[in-house]
This record gives structure tokens, C-alpha cells and sequence, in this order.
């Protein structure tokens, strides 16, 4: 179906630029009209092990002739096979830790590390498009390898879920379920260099900047609630968690805000997202979950609850409100700290 050479490497280029696509279109998926990008991801990861065997046959050859760079190309080997494989671990429920980190971390942690050693492979040994590759023939090859890459993408999960493993029972984002309606027994994480903050409920104030001025509130405002949802978290890290969630619509301290055009809810780590002012009405303040006070870790004081969106969303300890005019695109679609 795929020759061994120039074609082959073309196809694993494009296989790995779809996997990095679709797997960033993954972390931002909360919502199934979403799920078709999981599905691409997945598609291409396993796109990646129906070239395989031509792409040994590649590299035997430059193996063999210890071209410079080799140790390079090696470690981007290492590493595509090490994502490949942690994902597979992951999606299957099979291997849901490595150590001190957990699968998803080594899938995503891999992936990465390639980028920079993928674009240095590309440049020193480049695979130039042809007029030629835009045959009839190579589209017969590319929608062959695409249904053999489908095809064995339907397997797994069918496989994954005949044999019982616990990732048929997965979310459609790939996230296993971890303390739906415990409290409790949900797990305790946040974005990257962010730790919990020791918060005293006397001293904390909410400040909310709108266009016309800002208020300060403390903790007793929120402690009676006036709005609840039953929403999901899902992490980015592999978990996600249902839970009735008690607090503050966003709407009801924004007023007539809709003046501005976003919202920006800042932590009092620093951590901060954006969004339109037209969602401040499915926005929640949340100051409980499942009929109690938040603890530390889950983001007392009052944290923002985004049905919906993915974990990264839900900013933890919030302390101050803004509305401006700055488009709530406006961002990083991943915060950077």
C-alpha cells in the first residue's frame, strides 16, 4: 500500500502534524459536538503504527549508514514510539500510571519533547512535495491508509471494551471518572507551576472591576447561595468528576456589564482566563460542591464552575473580576502559567 522512501516519510509528517493538531483540539474539547477531534487524534495516532513497519525499513538504512544526526533522529524515534504507546496505555485503562507520572503525562510530556527534534528532522532530511504526489494514484494510497488507520482505530476501541479493559468506560474525551458526587474523593490539581494558597476567610475580598467602577465583597456574600449546577470537570490530566456545585451566577454581580465585551477571572495565584460577557449567565461562583464548603485544594474560597469547558477553565481561588473591551480570544488557547 505505501512504498518504503519519500512517500512514507511525507505520510508520517502529516500523520504527526494532525496528531499534534488534534491532540491540542482534544485538551480544549468539554462539549461531544466536540468528539469528532478525539476521534481524529486517536485515528492518527494509530496512522502512526500502520507505517511503522515501512518507516523500520527507512531507518535500518540510515542506520546503517550512520548519516550525521543519527542520535537525533533516534530520540525522535524513542519518543513518537513512547506517545504512541503511553496513549494506547492511557485510551485502554490498562496502564494508568508510570511511576510518579501518569500516562496521559508521559503521552502529552513525549509528544512535546518530539516537536523540536520533528522540525530539525524535517530540515535536515526534507521530503519535498512533488506535482506528482497529487496523482490519482497516491490519493487511492492516502484513502486506503486512512481506512486501514480508521479501521484499526474502530478495533481497538471495540477490543478495548470487549475485553472489559476500563477504558471502554472512559469519557468520550479519554478522561476515566474519579469521585463523581464525593467530594472528597475528587483529585486535588491545577495548571502547571500553580500551588494551593493558604486563604484566611476573614481576610479575602472579591473585587469586581466593571465599566462603571468596582465593588469589593467578602466571603459572608457568597455563603448563602442563590444558583446551582450539576456540571462535569474533566482534566486535562485524565480524570473528570460530576458534581452539584452551589454558589453565585456570574450575571447577578455583573449587572448591566454588557457594555464590555469579556470577563477576565483572575486567581490569587496569578492564574487567569477570559470569556464573552454573553456567558456570564452560565458562569457559576461556585463556594460549594455536593452541600459543603469548598476545601483548599478544590479552590475555596470561591472558584468559577464552566460546564462545558475542560478543567483549565474552572479558575481556582478566584479574587478579582474585570470587564473590558478586550475580545476574550484575546489569550493564550492554553495558559502559559
Amino acid at each position: 500500500m505505501m512504498a518504503p522512501g519519500r512517500r512514507t516519510n511525507l505520510a508520517l509528517l502529516a500523520v504527526f502534524a494532525v496528531a499534534l493538531a488534534t491532540g491540542a483540539g482534544s485538551f480544549a474539547t468539554g462539549a461531544s459536538a466536540g468528539r469528532w477531534v478525539i476521534w481524529a487524534h486517536g485515528i492518527a495516532g494509530l496512522g502512526v503504527l500502520v507505517l511503522a513497519p515501512w518507516k523500520t525499513r527507512i531507518a535500518r538504512r540510515g542506520v546503517a549508514r550512520r548519516r550525521p544526526g543519527l542520535s537525533a533522529s533516534l530520540a525522535l524515534a524513542v519518543l513518537v514510539v513512547s506517545a504512541v504507546v503511553a496513549g494506547l496505555a492511557h485510551s485502554s485503562g490498562a496502564l494508568r500510571s508510570i511511576g510518579p507520572l501518569t500516562a496521559m503525562q508521559v503521552h502529552v510530556g513525549a509528544a512535546l519533547v518530539a516537536v523540536p527534534l520533528a522540525v530539525w528532522h524535517v530540515i535536515a532530511r526534507p521530503a519535498r512535495p512533488r506535482p506528482t504526489d497529487l496523482s490519482r494514484r497516491t490519493l487511492l494510497r492516502t484513502g486506503a491508509f486512512l481506512g486501514v488507520s480508521t479501521t484499526a482505530y474502530i478495533a481497538a476501541e471495540g477490543l478495548v471494551r470487549a475485553t472489559g479493559l476500563p477504558g471502554g468506560d472512559r469519557r468520550f474525551t479519554g478522561s476515566f471518572e474519579t469521585g463523581s458526587f464525593q467530594p472528597e474523593a475528587m483529585p486535588v490539581t491545577q495548571w502547571l507551576n500553580d500551588a494551593v494558597p493558604a486563604i484566611e476567610a476573614d481576610r479575602w475580598r472579591l473585587v469586581v472591576a466593571r465599566m462603571d467602577g468596582e465593588r469589593s465583597y467578602d466571603y459572608g456574600a457568597f455563603t448563602r447561595s442563590d444558583g446551582a449546577v450539576r456540571a462535569t470537570l474533566d482534566c486535562t490530566g485524565g480524570w473528570f468528576a460530576e458534581q452539584r456545585w452551589e454558589g453565585t451566577w456570574l450575571s447577578h454581580l455583573l449587572g448591566d456589564a454588557d457594555v464590555g465585551r469579556s470577563v477576565l477571572v483572575r486567581s490569587v495565584t496569578g492564574y487567569q482566563r477570559r470569556f464573552p460577557v454573553s456567558d456570564a449567565d452560565r458562569l457559576l461562583l461556585a463556594s460549594r460542591v455536593g452541600g459543603t464548603p469548598l476545601s483548599a485544594g478544590h479552590g475555596f474560597p470561591l472558584r468559577l464552575v464552566t460546564p462545558g469547558r475542560r478543567g483549565f477553565w474552572w479558575v481556582k481561588w478566584i479574587d478579582r473580576i474585570e470587564v473590558d473591551d478586550t475580545p476574550w480570544w484575546w489569550q493564550p488557547p492554553f495558559p502559559l502559567a
